[in-house]
């Protein structure tokens, strides 16, 4: 007997994702969501292993669909024809999306697409920030200045990754007046040094506790209280509060943020194995306000759907609704 002309198509979904695309303790509620069976493998943040994963590897066999590590990786994986571009016109919840991701000439349209077609879906975005000790500081930080004020110096911390890093210290300098920097996203490589220089005086100061290097570090260094500020992803300001039964909080920087997204991408292998109808019932969950609010209450994180405080406004029962709106106000 032939084998067919194509798989049938059904709902098993080969998902190789970084962890936080689950704001639940396990796929239950997803899988029930989207009508979909999500087989799981859990992915590192490191963009080196998923490059090498899917394009020299056995990733495009092994796995229908796979998340990035905040952006970008959508040019090389089409570029190299891993992954598939996507048909808009199968999500449901397509119109969610704001319009400056979801028209072609948005501001951050380039973030799903690779030569102007769509290669991935959203699942979160935020802006990393200032985490701080409210209490041992006395006041609320609203300057990455305060981060390399002398007055906290072997007491703060930042995270031990270029991209923010670099990215933040580059914000704060250019709105300062000390380093002219045209795009501060992408960097000339004589803007990089200048960065690069300020960050390495400021460390041969003594000003950096340390640099953290992962989540559960991260988590300490505020809940041990052997940093007051440091700057990190929002999850670990949550996760820190709660450890610590610490008034630990995410700051609003005045000179402003790194701003990224996360993204779900769907392989040559999906499409040769059946599995495009439900990769697009799984992508039509993740871009629901049901799934968008429940990330944002878990992880603090932002989407790119517009419909998310009205979701929370009218599910009272489900969210603690003024903690939540705070969050929202401050990301706005």
């Amino acid at each position: 007997a032939g084998t067919g002309l194509a798989f049938a198509q059904d709902n098993t979904l080969n998902l190789w994702a970084a962890p936080i695309i689950r704001p639940f303790d396990d796929w239950g509620p997803i899988n029930e969501a989207a009508g979909v069976n999500v087989s799981w493998s859990p992915k590192s943040a490191s963009a080196d292993e998923a490059l090498t994963k899917m394009m020299v590897g056995d990733g495009q066999k092994l796995y229908d669909a796979f998340t990035d590590n905040g952006g970008g990786m959508e040019d090389a994986m089409g570029e190299n024809g891993v992954i598939t571009e996507l048909d808009p016109t199968r999500l449901k919840n397509w119109d969610y999306l704001r319009d400056d991701v979801k028209n072609p000439d948005g501001v951050a349209a380039h973030s799903i697409r690779h030569n102007g077609k769509v290669f991935a879906i959203p699942y979160i975005a935020n802006a990393d920030s200032l985490a701080y000790d409210r209490d041992a500081l006395g006041f609320d930080p609203d300057s990455w200045a305060q981060l390399f004020d002398p007055e906290f110096k072997g007491r703060v911390a930042m995270q031990d990754d270029f991209g923010p890093t670099l990215t933040n210290t580059a914000i704060y300098l250019h709105e300062s007046g000390q380093v002219e920097i045209q795009d501060r996203s992408n960097m000339t490589p004589d803007e990089v040094k200048a960065v690069a220089q300020f960050l390495i005086d400021q460390k041969k100061k003594g000003q950096f506790r340390t640099f953290w290097t992962g989540f559960q570090q991260g988590v300490d260094l505020l809940a041990s209280g052997e940093v007051v500020m440091m700057s990190c992803w929002e999850p670990i300001q949550l996760v820190s509060a709660r450890k610590a039964e610490k008034d630990i909080r995410y700051g609003n920087m005045k000179e402003g943020h790194q701003v990224w997204n996360n993204v779900v991408m769907m392989t040559g292998g999906a499409k040769e194995r059946g599995r495009e109808d439900a990769f697009y019932k799984l992508c039509d969950v993740f871009l629901s306000p049901w799934y968008c609010s429940r990330q944002l209450a878990k992880f603090g994180f932002a989407s790119l759907t517009s419909n998310v405080g009205e979701y929370v406004k009218a599910n009272p029962d489900d969210f603690d609704v003024a903690k939540l709106e705070d969050i929202l106000t401050r990301k706005e």
